[in-house]
């Protein structure tokens, strides 16, 4: 019976391995003072003096995830990318 319950627990932690696979978190960072998007499920760790204070998913794309992230009040804002950076002015 024990080899059983064994089997069926490695089964569900496989599984749960395998369905966390090509999804994207949104994590709050107090080192870096800003909110990253990673790849694996993060560990909240900032009770015990970690840099880790929130994560938010798992999102099924990298745009999922930058769109969550800019609706977090806790994230600052990403620095736009500007495409004006063309010095074309008439001299």
């Amino acid at each position: 019976m024990k080899s059983l319950l064994l089997a069926g627990a490695m089964i569900v932690a496989t599984g749960t391995t395998c369905l966390a696979e090509g999804r994207y978190w949104v994590v709050g960072n107090r080192a870096a003072n800003k909110c990253q998007i990673v790849t694996s499920n993060p560990v909240v760790n900032a009770q015990v003096g970690g840099d880790i204070w929130f994560g938010d998913g798992p999102y099924k794309s990298p745009d999922d995830a930058k769109l969550a992230r800019s609706t977090i009040p806790a994230c600052p804002k990403e620095p736009e990318e500007s495409s004006s950076n063309n010095h074309d002015e008439p001299q």
